[in-house]
């Protein structure tokens, strides 16, 4: 392609990306997400391990006077 056709070509844009620069477009998608995102469930607690039967400790052994 001789230089003066590159020359007159039209350049080509994306309609919706016209005027925007890529720093808007990023910050507008990060700020899209993070609005659109559920809140997260909190972390559940810790489960109480069941005590063996007949280990409960139910007050601290006495010592012999």
């Amino acid at each position: 392609m001789p230089a003066s056709e590159r020359d007159e070509a039209p350049r080509r844009v994306a309609a919706g990306a016209a005027g925007v620069s890529m720093r808007d477009l990023l910050a507008a998608c990060a700020a899209a997400k993070t609005v659109s995102t559920p809140p997260r469930d909190p972390d559940p607690a810790p489960k109480a391990t069941p005590a063996t039967p007949g280990t409960e400790v139910t007050e601290a052994p006495r010592r012999a006077a």
